[in-house]
Protein backbone atom coordinates (compact mmCIF):
# COMPACT_ATOMS: atom_id res chain seq x y z
CA UNK A 1 0.00 0.00 0.00
CA UNK A 2 1.48 3.46 -0.82
CA UNK A 3 2.10 5.69 2.06
CA UNK A 4 0.24 9.04 1.57
CA UNK A 5 2.16 12.25 1.81
CA UNK A 6 1.57 15.87 2.36
CA UNK A 7 0.87 17.42 -1.44
CA UNK A 8 2.29 20.75 -0.11
CA UNK A 9 4.95 22.51 2.17
CA UNK A 10 2.28 24.83 3.33
CA UNK A 11 -0.39 22.09 3.58
CA UNK A 12 1.64 20.62 6.27
CA UNK A 13 2.41 24.08 8.74
CA UNK A 14 -1.34 24.57 8.35
CA UNK A 15 -2.39 21.13 9.16
CA UNK A 16 0.38 20.72 11.72
CA UNK A 17 -0.45 24.62 13.34
CA UNK A 18 -4.28 23.26 12.80
CA UNK A 19 -3.76 20.33 14.97
CA UNK A 20 -2.44 23.01 17.52
CA UNK A 21 -4.53 25.73 17.26
CA UNK A 22 -8.07 24.57 18.78
CA UNK A 23 -9.32 24.23 22.78
CA UNK A 24 -5.65 24.75 23.85
CA UNK A 25 -5.46 28.17 22.26
CA UNK A 26 -9.24 29.95 22.03
CA UNK A 27 -10.42 28.52 25.12
CA UNK A 28 -7.68 26.78 27.45
CA UNK A 29 -5.05 29.57 27.14
CA UNK A 30 -7.18 32.57 28.07
CA UNK A 31 -8.41 30.37 31.12
CA UNK A 32 -5.02 29.48 32.30
CA UNK A 33 -3.77 32.77 31.63
CA UNK A 34 -6.57 34.63 33.94
CA UNK A 35 -6.05 31.97 36.78
CA UNK A 36 -1.95 31.96 37.19
CA UNK A 37 -1.34 35.99 36.91
CA UNK A 38 -2.01 37.26 33.63
CA UNK A 39 1.20 38.39 31.60
CA UNK A 40 3.78 36.24 33.96
CA UNK A 41 2.15 33.57 33.17
CA UNK A 42 2.06 34.63 29.56
CA UNK A 43 5.84 35.24 29.84
CA UNK A 44 6.76 32.04 31.56
CA UNK A 45 4.67 30.23 28.35
CA UNK A 46 6.65 31.89 25.64
CA UNK A 47 9.67 30.95 27.23
CA UNK A 48 8.56 27.23 27.72
CA UNK A 49 7.44 27.22 23.93
CA UNK A 50 10.95 28.46 23.03
CA UNK A 51 13.22 26.08 25.05
CA UNK A 52 10.85 23.23 25.56
CA UNK A 53 8.01 23.34 22.64
CA UNK A 54 10.37 23.84 19.42
CA UNK A 55 12.98 21.51 20.51
CA UNK A 56 9.93 18.71 21.38
CA UNK A 57 8.54 19.27 17.91
CA UNK A 58 12.03 18.44 16.51
CA UNK A 59 12.21 15.47 18.06
CA UNK A 60 8.72 14.21 17.30
CA UNK A 61 9.23 15.20 13.46
CA UNK A 62 12.62 13.05 13.80
CA UNK A 63 11.17 10.14 14.76
CA UNK A 64 8.31 10.41 12.22
CA UNK A 65 9.72 11.01 9.39
CA UNK A 66 12.86 8.70 9.67
CA UNK A 67 10.15 6.05 10.66
CA UNK A 68 7.37 6.79 8.01
CA UNK A 69 4.86 5.50 10.17
CA UNK A 70 2.63 5.68 13.23
CA UNK A 71 3.55 6.29 16.74
CA UNK A 72 3.68 2.68 17.48
CA UNK A 73 5.17 1.71 13.93
CA UNK A 74 7.86 4.31 14.68
CA UNK A 75 9.30 3.53 17.97
CA UNK A 76 9.09 0.15 17.42
CA UNK A 77 10.95 0.03 14.07
CA UNK A 78 13.63 2.32 14.74
CA UNK A 79 14.32 0.12 18.04
CA UNK A 80 14.98 -2.73 16.38
CA UNK A 81 11.96 -4.43 16.93
CA UNK A 82 11.69 -3.43 20.53
CA UNK A 83 8.26 -4.61 21.87
CA UNK A 84 8.33 -2.42 25.25
CA UNK A 85 9.08 0.72 22.38
CA UNK A 86 5.76 -0.58 20.75
CA UNK A 87 4.06 -0.65 23.95
CA UNK A 88 5.06 2.94 24.48
CA UNK A 89 4.09 4.15 21.73
CA UNK A 90 0.84 2.34 21.91
CA UNK A 91 0.26 4.52 25.05
CA UNK A 92 0.54 7.03 22.79
CA UNK A 93 -2.01 6.58 20.49
CA UNK A 94 -4.15 5.58 23.51
CA UNK A 95 -3.83 8.87 25.19
CA UNK A 96 -4.85 10.10 22.09
CA UNK A 97 -7.88 7.90 21.90
CA UNK A 98 -8.97 9.36 25.78
CA UNK A 99 -8.39 13.00 24.61
CA UNK A 100 -9.94 12.84 21.31
CA UNK A 101 -13.09 11.53 23.67
CA UNK A 102 -13.48 14.65 25.59
CA UNK A 103 -12.42 16.67 22.85
CA UNK A 104 -15.52 16.17 20.82
CA UNK A 105 -18.15 16.37 24.02
CA UNK A 106 -16.77 20.21 24.27
CA UNK A 107 -16.80 20.16 20.35
CA UNK A 108 -20.53 19.09 20.82
CA UNK A 109 -20.94 22.24 22.92
CA UNK A 110 -19.09 25.03 20.32
CA UNK A 111 -22.32 23.33 18.09
CA UNK A 112 -24.96 24.17 19.50
CA UNK A 113 -23.43 27.51 20.88
CA UNK A 114 -23.06 28.37 17.00
CA UNK A 115 -26.88 27.10 16.53
CA UNK A 116 -28.61 28.72 19.65
CA UNK A 117 -26.51 32.22 19.31
CA UNK A 118 -28.52 32.85 16.46
CA UNK A 119 -31.90 32.88 18.69
CA UNK A 120 -29.54 34.19 21.42
CA UNK A 121 -31.15 30.87 23.49
CA UNK A 122 -28.41 31.46 26.42
CA UNK A 123 -29.26 34.94 26.88
CA UNK A 124 -31.82 35.06 29.80
CA UNK A 125 -28.99 33.59 31.64
CA UNK A 126 -25.25 32.32 30.47
CA UNK A 127 -24.63 29.96 33.41
CA UNK A 128 -27.52 28.26 34.25
CA UNK A 129 -28.17 27.18 30.20
CA UNK A 130 -24.30 26.11 30.22
CA UNK A 131 -24.77 24.12 33.47
CA UNK A 132 -28.28 22.67 31.97
CA UNK A 133 -26.68 21.86 28.22
CA UNK A 134 -23.40 20.88 29.36
CA UNK A 135 -24.08 16.98 30.21
CA UNK A 136 -26.25 14.98 29.15
CA UNK A 137 -28.09 13.06 26.09
CA UNK A 138 -28.44 16.01 24.40
CA UNK A 139 -24.80 16.82 24.62
CA UNK A 140 -23.78 13.53 23.52
CA UNK A 141 -25.80 14.02 20.48
CA UNK A 142 -24.20 17.26 19.50
CA UNK A 143 -20.59 15.60 20.26
CA UNK A 144 -21.54 12.87 17.59
CA UNK A 145 -22.39 15.85 14.92
CA UNK A 146 -18.98 16.86 15.56
CA UNK A 147 -17.65 13.80 15.76
CA UNK A 148 -19.22 12.80 12.14
CA UNK A 149 -17.69 15.78 10.44
CA UNK A 150 -14.12 15.23 12.08
CA UNK A 151 -14.53 11.66 10.26
CA UNK A 152 -15.77 12.74 6.70
CA UNK A 153 -12.71 14.69 6.74
CA UNK A 154 -10.19 11.82 8.25
CA UNK A 155 -11.42 9.52 6.16
CA UNK A 156 -10.64 12.09 2.66
CA UNK A 157 -7.28 11.25 3.63
CA UNK A 158 -3.98 13.25 4.03
CA UNK A 159 -4.49 15.42 0.95
CA UNK A 160 -7.65 15.27 0.00
CA UNK A 161 -9.56 15.75 3.02
CA UNK A 162 -6.77 16.96 5.91
CA UNK A 163 -4.57 19.31 4.13
CA UNK A 164 -7.76 20.45 1.93
CA UNK A 165 -9.41 21.14 5.01
CA UNK A 166 -6.72 23.12 6.93
CA UNK A 167 -6.11 24.83 4.20
CA UNK A 168 -9.53 26.79 4.40
CA UNK A 169 -9.91 26.73 7.83
CA UNK A 170 -6.73 27.97 9.69
CA UNK A 171 -6.90 31.15 7.87
CA UNK A 172 -10.79 31.67 7.71
CA UNK A 173 -9.62 31.67 12.13
CA UNK A 174 -7.36 34.44 11.75
CA UNK A 175 -9.30 36.51 9.80
CA UNK A 176 -12.72 36.23 12.12
CA UNK A 177 -10.30 36.06 15.13
CA UNK A 178 -9.00 39.96 14.28
CA UNK A 179 -12.19 40.95 13.28
CA UNK A 180 -13.76 40.39 16.69
CA UNK A 181 -10.62 41.71 18.15
CA UNK A 182 -10.88 45.15 16.37
CA UNK A 183 -14.40 45.12 18.03
CA UNK A 184 -13.68 44.35 21.74
CA UNK A 185 -11.27 47.32 21.34
CA UNK A 186 -14.21 49.42 21.07
CA UNK A 187 -15.24 48.53 24.16
CA UNK A 188 -14.98 50.90 27.54
CA UNK A 189 -12.39 48.96 29.78
CA UNK A 190 -10.84 46.79 27.39
CA UNK A 191 -7.52 48.36 27.46
CA UNK A 192 -7.18 46.79 31.06
CA UNK A 193 -7.45 43.54 29.54
CA UNK A 194 -4.72 43.86 27.60
CA UNK A 195 -2.73 45.45 30.13
CA UNK A 196 -3.31 42.85 32.57
CA UNK A 197 -2.48 40.19 29.38
CA UNK A 198 0.64 42.04 28.60
CA UNK A 199 2.23 43.67 30.89
CA UNK A 200 5.03 42.05 32.31
CA UNK A 201 4.34 40.86 36.52
CA UNK A 202 7.84 39.72 37.32
CA UNK A 203 7.34 40.01 41.09
CA UNK A 204 4.20 37.74 40.82
CA UNK A 205 6.30 35.61 38.53
CA UNK A 206 9.21 34.94 41.04
CA UNK A 207 6.94 34.72 44.11
CA UNK A 208 4.52 31.95 42.02
CA UNK A 209 6.99 29.96 40.00
CA UNK A 210 6.50 26.65 40.99
CA UNK A 211 2.61 26.98 41.37
CA UNK A 212 2.61 28.57 37.73
CA UNK A 213 5.28 26.13 36.09
CA UNK A 214 3.06 22.84 35.87
CA UNK A 215 -0.01 25.22 34.15
CA UNK A 216 2.52 26.60 31.51
CA UNK A 217 4.09 23.13 30.72
CA UNK A 218 0.83 21.51 30.19
CA UNK A 219 -0.72 24.63 28.44
CA UNK A 220 2.47 24.47 25.99
CA UNK A 221 2.16 20.66 25.40
CA UNK A 222 -1.35 20.95 24.82
CA UNK A 223 -1.29 23.84 22.46
CA UNK A 224 1.63 22.46 20.10
CA UNK A 225 0.05 18.81 20.15
CA UNK A 226 3.64 16.79 21.72
CA UNK A 227 3.71 13.65 23.48
CA UNK A 228 0.75 12.22 21.74
CA UNK A 229 2.25 11.12 18.59
CA UNK A 230 0.37 13.61 16.56
CA UNK A 231 3.46 15.24 15.22
CA UNK A 232 4.95 12.34 14.93
CA UNK A 233 2.21 11.09 12.48
CA UNK A 234 1.72 14.62 10.91
CA UNK A 235 5.75 14.18 9.97
CA UNK A 236 5.53 10.63 8.44
CA UNK A 237 4.34 11.99 5.38
CA UNK A 238 6.91 14.59 4.93
CA UNK A 239 9.60 14.23 2.37
CA UNK A 240 13.57 14.41 3.47
CA UNK A 241 14.07 17.94 1.07
CA UNK A 242 12.17 19.80 4.07
CA UNK A 243 13.80 21.33 6.71
CA UNK A 244 12.22 20.01 10.26
CA UNK A 245 14.12 22.84 12.02
CA UNK A 246 12.16 26.07 9.87
CA UNK A 247 8.88 23.95 9.95
CA UNK A 248 9.12 23.09 13.46
CA UNK A 249 9.52 27.12 13.91
CA UNK A 250 7.28 28.29 12.02
CA UNK A 251 4.57 26.05 13.65
CA UNK A 252 5.86 26.91 17.14
CA UNK A 253 5.39 30.76 16.17
CA UNK A 254 2.29 30.36 14.20
CA UNK A 255 0.31 28.79 16.87
CA UNK A 256 1.62 30.87 19.75
CA UNK A 257 0.39 33.85 17.73
CA UNK A 258 -3.01 32.48 17.35
CA UNK A 259 -3.24 31.91 21.06
CA UNK A 260 -1.86 35.72 21.64
CA UNK A 261 -4.91 36.82 19.65
CA UNK A 262 -7.25 34.34 21.49
CA UNK A 263 -5.75 36.77 24.61
CA UNK A 264 -6.20 39.85 23.12
CA UNK A 265 -9.93 39.23 22.33
CA UNK A 266 -10.85 37.13 25.47
CA UNK A 267 -9.45 39.89 27.79
CA UNK A 268 -11.06 43.25 26.54
CA UNK A 269 -13.91 41.41 26.70
CA UNK A 270 -13.48 40.36 30.02
CA UNK A 271 -12.71 43.33 31.40
CA UNK A 272 -14.86 45.45 28.89
CA UNK A 273 -17.68 44.18 30.05
CA UNK A 274 -16.69 43.78 33.93
CA UNK A 275 -16.56 39.75 33.78
CA UNK A 276 -13.16 38.70 35.37
CA UNK A 277 -14.98 36.76 37.88
CA UNK A 278 -17.02 34.73 35.56
CA UNK A 279 -13.98 32.92 34.29
CA UNK A 280 -11.70 32.85 37.45
CA UNK A 281 -12.67 29.88 39.67
CA UNK A 282 -14.66 28.13 36.73
CA UNK A 283 -13.69 25.05 35.52
CA UNK A 284 -12.91 24.08 31.52
CA UNK A 285 -14.81 25.03 28.66
CA UNK A 286 -17.55 26.85 30.87
CA UNK A 287 -15.65 29.45 31.92
CA UNK A 288 -14.87 31.31 28.42
CA UNK A 289 -18.78 30.12 26.98
CA UNK A 290 -19.92 31.92 30.68
CA UNK A 291 -18.10 34.68 30.40
CA UNK A 292 -18.27 35.67 26.41
CA UNK A 293 -22.27 34.77 26.24
CA UNK A 294 -22.69 37.73 29.06
CA UNK A 295 -21.12 40.04 26.96
CA UNK A 296 -22.99 39.48 24.06
CA UNK A 297 -25.96 38.87 25.79
CA UNK A 298 -25.79 42.45 26.13
CA UNK A 299 -25.95 43.76 22.79
CA UNK A 300 -29.18 42.26 21.71
CA UNK A 301 -29.53 41.23 18.03
CA UNK A 302 -25.95 42.57 17.74
CA UNK A 303 -24.72 39.76 20.26
CA UNK A 304 -26.46 37.08 18.12
CA UNK A 305 -24.56 37.85 15.15
CA UNK A 306 -21.37 38.15 16.94
CA UNK A 307 -21.88 34.79 18.99
CA UNK A 308 -22.37 33.09 15.87
CA UNK A 309 -19.02 34.49 14.59
CA UNK A 310 -16.89 33.80 17.54
CA UNK A 311 -18.33 30.21 18.36
CA UNK A 312 -18.16 29.68 14.79
CA UNK A 313 -14.51 30.27 14.66
CA UNK A 314 -13.39 28.55 18.20
CA UNK A 315 -16.07 25.68 16.34
CA UNK A 316 -13.23 25.37 13.33
CA UNK A 317 -10.57 25.62 15.60
CA UNK A 318 -11.93 22.67 17.49
CA UNK A 319 -12.34 20.94 14.19
CA UNK A 320 -8.83 21.37 13.29
CA UNK A 321 -7.46 19.47 16.13
CA UNK A 322 -9.33 16.98 16.51
CA UNK A 323 -8.64 16.01 13.07
CA UNK A 324 -5.16 15.52 13.71
CA UNK A 325 -6.55 13.54 16.90
CA UNK A 326 -8.39 10.89 15.11
CA UNK A 327 -5.30 11.09 12.58
CA UNK A 328 -3.40 9.11 15.05
CA UNK A 329 -5.03 5.39 15.98
CA UNK A 330 -6.37 5.69 12.49
CA UNK A 331 -3.11 5.54 10.66
CA UNK A 332 -2.10 3.05 13.35
CA UNK A 333 -4.65 0.86 11.81
CA UNK A 334 -3.51 1.56 8.63
CA UNK A 335 0.12 1.06 8.79
CA UNK A 336 0.33 -1.83 11.46
CA UNK A 337 -2.99 -3.57 11.09
CA UNK A 338 -3.28 -3.23 7.04
CA UNK A 339 -6.92 -2.16 7.10
CA UNK A 340 -8.28 0.57 4.74
CA UNK A 341 -8.59 4.07 5.50
CA UNK A 342 -12.63 3.71 5.10
CA UNK A 343 -12.52 0.96 7.66
CA UNK A 344 -10.01 2.11 10.31
CA UNK A 345 -12.06 5.82 10.78
CA UNK A 346 -14.93 3.70 11.21
CA UNK A 347 -13.32 1.10 13.50
CA UNK A 348 -11.98 4.55 15.84
CA UNK A 349 -15.04 6.53 15.29
CA UNK A 350 -16.95 4.00 16.54
CA UNK A 351 -14.05 3.37 19.97
CA UNK A 352 -14.52 7.55 20.00
CA UNK A 353 -18.34 7.46 20.26
CA UNK A 354 -17.90 4.92 23.01
CA UNK A 355 -15.34 7.57 24.92
CA UNK A 356 -17.66 11.07 24.17
CA UNK A 357 -20.56 9.09 25.73
CA UNK A 358 -18.87 8.37 29.31
CA UNK A 359 -17.27 12.10 28.72
CA UNK A 360 -21.13 13.70 27.97
CA UNK A 361 -22.97 11.85 30.84
CA UNK A 362 -20.41 11.97 33.26
CA UNK A 363 -18.80 15.06 34.51
CA UNK A 364 -16.37 13.79 36.54
CA UNK A 365 -15.37 11.07 33.51
CA UNK A 366 -15.00 13.81 31.66
CA UNK A 367 -12.89 16.03 34.35
CA UNK A 368 -10.81 12.73 34.70
CA UNK A 369 -10.01 12.37 31.10
CA UNK A 370 -9.63 16.20 30.04
CA UNK A 371 -6.91 16.56 33.65
CA UNK A 372 -4.86 13.61 33.52
CA UNK A 373 -3.88 13.80 29.89
CA UNK A 374 -3.08 16.91 30.06
CA UNK A 375 -1.49 16.88 33.46
CA UNK A 376 0.37 14.02 33.51
CA UNK A 377 0.24 11.16 30.63
CA UNK A 378 1.54 14.11 27.71
CA UNK A 379 4.56 15.20 29.69
CA UNK A 380 5.44 11.68 30.47
CA UNK A 381 5.01 11.00 26.32
CA UNK A 382 7.23 13.55 25.05
CA UNK A 383 9.95 12.90 27.80
CA UNK A 384 9.91 9.19 26.28
CA UNK A 385 9.45 10.48 22.80
CA UNK A 386 13.03 12.95 23.36
CA UNK A 387 14.78 9.69 25.54
CA UNK A 388 13.88 7.62 22.35
CA UNK A 389 16.02 10.55 20.20
CA UNK A 390 18.98 11.27 22.42
CA UNK A 391 19.75 7.29 23.59
CA UNK A 392 18.29 4.83 21.24
CA UNK A 393 18.51 6.90 17.90
CA UNK A 394 21.36 9.31 18.72
CA UNK A 395 23.68 9.96 15.62
CA UNK A 396 20.99 8.38 13.77
CA UNK A 397 18.56 11.39 14.94
CA UNK A 398 21.14 14.13 14.53
CA UNK A 399 21.51 12.86 11.17
CA UNK A 400 17.35 13.05 10.18
CA UNK A 401 17.63 16.62 11.97
CA UNK A 402 20.11 17.97 9.58
CA UNK A 403 18.75 16.53 6.47
CA UNK A 404 17.10 19.09 4.62
CA UNK A 405 18.32 21.77 7.22
CA UNK A 406 20.39 25.14 6.46
CA UNK A 407 23.42 25.78 7.76
CA UNK A 408 22.44 27.89 11.08
CA UNK A 409 20.45 24.96 11.78
CA UNK A 410 22.81 22.17 11.72
CA UNK A 411 25.05 24.51 13.97
CA UNK A 412 23.06 24.32 16.59
CA UNK A 413 22.29 20.20 15.84
CA UNK A 414 24.74 18.33 18.39
CA UNK A 415 23.24 21.23 20.93
CA UNK A 416 19.79 20.32 19.94
CA UNK A 417 20.55 16.56 20.46
CA UNK A 418 21.76 17.44 24.27
CA UNK A 419 18.72 19.56 25.36
CA UNK A 420 16.36 16.67 24.39
CA UNK A 421 18.17 14.13 25.49
CA UNK A 422 19.02 15.48 29.03
CA UNK A 423 17.91 18.37 30.15
CA UNK A 424 13.99 18.66 28.72
CA UNK A 425 13.66 15.18 30.10
CA UNK A 426 14.65 16.51 33.41
CA UNK A 427 12.33 19.22 33.57
CA UNK A 428 9.39 17.31 31.85
CA UNK A 429 10.14 14.59 35.19
CA UNK A 430 10.11 17.13 37.39
CA UNK A 431 6.60 18.73 36.47
CA UNK A 432 4.96 15.34 36.53
CA UNK A 433 6.27 14.44 39.79
CA UNK A 434 4.88 18.11 40.74
CA UNK A 435 1.45 17.33 39.72
CA UNK A 436 1.41 13.75 40.46
CA UNK A 437 2.09 14.13 44.25
CA UNK A 438 -0.84 16.36 45.05
CA UNK A 439 -3.05 13.74 43.14
CA UNK A 440 -1.42 10.85 45.12
CA UNK A 441 -2.29 12.98 48.54
CA UNK A 442 1.23 13.45 48.76
CA UNK A 443 2.65 16.43 50.84
CA UNK A 444 6.38 17.07 50.97
CA UNK A 445 7.56 19.19 53.66
CA UNK A 446 11.37 20.60 53.87
CA UNK A 447 13.66 17.68 54.54
CA UNK A 448 16.69 17.91 57.02
CA UNK A 449 19.70 15.61 56.43
CA UNK A 450 23.31 16.37 58.01
CA UNK A 451 22.38 19.49 59.40
CA UNK A 452 21.05 20.84 56.02
CA UNK A 453 17.75 21.93 54.94
CA UNK A 454 16.49 20.60 51.96
CA UNK A 455 13.57 22.73 50.16
CA UNK A 456 10.74 20.27 48.22
CA UNK A 457 11.64 21.33 45.11
CA UNK A 458 15.03 20.17 45.31
CA UNK A 459 13.96 16.82 46.31
CA UNK A 460 11.65 16.38 43.28
CA UNK A 461 14.35 17.83 41.33
CA UNK A 462 16.56 15.46 42.32
CA UNK A 463 14.23 12.30 41.35
CA UNK A 464 13.35 13.49 38.46
CA UNK A 465 17.53 13.36 37.84
CA UNK A 466 17.41 10.28 38.76
CA UNK A 467 15.24 8.96 36.77
CA UNK A 468 16.27 10.34 33.79
CA UNK A 469 19.95 9.31 34.27
CA UNK A 470 18.52 5.74 34.84
CA UNK A 471 16.51 5.99 31.61
CA UNK A 472 19.83 7.17 29.94
CA UNK A 473 21.73 4.40 31.08
CA UNK A 474 19.38 1.30 29.94
CA UNK A 475 18.27 2.54 26.64
CA UNK A 476 22.16 3.70 25.51
CA UNK A 477 22.79 2.74 22.38
CA UNK A 478 26.31 2.75 19.92
CA UNK A 479 25.61 6.21 18.86
CA UNK A 480 23.87 7.83 21.56
CA UNK A 481 24.06 11.16 23.50
CA UNK A 482 27.49 9.64 25.09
Amino acid sequence: MTRETWATRAGFILAAVGSAVGLGNIWRFPWMTANNGGSAFLLLYLGIILVVGVPGLLGAFVIGRRSKRNPVGALRSLSGGSRWWGFFGLLAVGTTVLLVSFYTVVGGWFVRYTVVSVTGGYFASPGGYFTQVSYGLPAFGFALVFLAATAAIVYGGVERGIERATKVMMPAIVVLLVALIAWAFTRPGSMAGVSFFLSPDLDYLGAHFLDILPAAVGQALFTLSVGTGTMVTYASYLGEERSLPADATTIAVLNTAVGVLAGLLVFPLLFGFDLTDAIQGSGGAGAIFVSVASAFATLGVVGRALGVLFFGVVLLAALSSSISMLEIPVAYLVDERGLSRGRATAAMTGVVVVGAGLCSLDADVFNLFAGTLVNILMPIGLAGFLLFCGWVLGADALAEYEAGAGSLARAVGTPWLVLVGALIPVFLLFTVITRLLPALGVSLGALSMFGLTVAPSTVVLAAAVVLTVAAALGLRRPGSLV
